[in-house]
């Protein structure tokens, strides 16, 4: 969808900006750019709208070469998100929103629906904010307006340069996990400029880790935290970026282990032959966790499984993040989670901190080797039943 062939940005004061760069952007892909300050990102960004021209070399977009067409007409076709919003004062968050609808001669009801139908996709009722003018609003707020404008006219290419770097920590988290939920839906080809690696890694299908000028390393999140390419791919992203990993690697069922299963209306066993068993109804769905002590219960008196039976809130659905599953078990001072399927929530197994560790090692392997995780061997870390008291 985007292409670059040997492009190059020199100013008449002989600063090169961008050095030959040729990279690809797949139709539907999210790439983020990811670099210091001045390394040339956001203007390889720019040169995509034309806001800045090449000194040399070719961009295309769907194939079209973008120098051929005219810059105003370019721009149009194509969705900016800045920092700063840049949202018109004067004009409500509808009119704000309905902007480029309206400059490509959109009848002004066709621009006014669709522009509510855009606010309502980013989480802001057009009857509640529609008629509101920016100052009213927050500036999470005015993000997501900024978001709604720049998809308006349903633009094959979306550029968004920092847009959540100038909130809160909290409110940015928010905003990138709608924005992934939001992308999820509308499949734009998008480049997203942060000089934020956690960010790059959070929303990237692939990152472009920038040097000065030049791309050190184009690859998915986990191979560019796994494998750097370069020493100085491995200093930008951290010495922690093991850590970081955990939040691009999902959870998979050969990672999981199979504990002793009992059933909720079961007699309790008397005896587990482990410390802990998982509780599961009679549809196979998960209920909570019974310890050995609890089962042996069955010699004071008879009862059932479900009497005894505590709830097991650890849980997570198949394809969470290892950094999900980290949270989760710190969360609850847990020594296990139970992870089940997303769609029907059935009991798919056990993930313990090391088996988690494992997968990650695994992850790291896979990449390394050009394998996928599952033909990865690795000795084996931590076993079940033989787990703490409590989950």
């Amino acid at each position: 969808m985007i292409l670059f062939e040997n492009v190059t940005k020199r100013y008449p004061d002989g600063t090169t900006a961008v050095d030959n760069l040729s990279f690809e952007v797949a139709q539907g892909e999210l790439v983020t750019l990811v670099g210091p300050s001045g390394c040339g990102k956001t203007t390889t960004m720019k040169m995509v709208n034309r806001l800045i021209e090449p000194t040399s070399g070719r961009i295309s977009v769907d194939g079209e070469d973008i120098s051929t067409v005219d810059p105003v007409t370019l721009r149009r076709r194509i969705g900016y998100v800045i920092q700063q919003v840049g949202l018109f004062p004067h004009k409500t968050v509808l009119e704000n929103t309905a902007t480029v609808p309206h400059l490509l001669g959109w009848q002004r009801s066709k621009a006014r629906a669709r522009a509510a139908e855009l606010l309502d996709l980013v989480g802001l009722d057009p009857s509640v904010y529609g008629d509101r003018y920016p100052e009213q609003l927050s500036g999470g707020q005015r993000q997501r307006v900024g978001v709604a404008r720049a998809l308006a006219a349903d633009p094959p290419v979306l550029l968004m340069d920092e847009p959540f770097g100038a909130v809160d920590p909290v409110v940015r988290e928010h905003l990138q996990n709608e924005f992934l939920k939001l992308q999820s839906q509308v499949r734009k080809t998008v480049l997203f400029v942060t000089h934020d690696i956690e960010e790059a890694v959070r929303l990237g299908d692939r990152i472009a880790v920038y040097g000065q000028g030049r791309i050190e390393q184009f690859d998915a999140p986990a191979a560019v935290l796994g494998t750097p390419a370069t020493s100085y791919v491995a200093d930008f992203v951290g010495a922690d970026r093991g850590l970081k990993r955990l939040s691009v690697t999902p959870i998979e069922e050969g990672d999981l282990e199979q504990p002793p299963i009992v059933r909720l209306d079961d007699p309790l066993p008397g005896e587990l032959g482990a410390r802990w068993a998982v509780v599961l109804d009679g549809s196979g769905h998960l209920h909570g966790w019974l310890s050995a002590e609890h089962a042996r219960d069955a010699a004071v008196g008879s009862t059932t499984v479900r009497e005894r039976a505590r709830r097991m809130d650890a849980r997570l659905p198949l394809g969470a993040s290892l950094k999900q599953a980290f949270a989760t078990m710190l969360q609850h001072d847990a020594g296990w989670i139970a992870v089940v399927d997303g769609e029907s929530e059935r009991f798919l197994g056990v993930l313990t901190p090391g088996k988690l560790h494992e997968a990650l090692r695994r992850s790291i392997d896979a990449d390394a080797q050009d394998l996928p995780r599952t033909a990865v061997a690795l000795d084996s870390i931590g076993t079940v039943p033989t787990g703490p008291e409590r989950p």
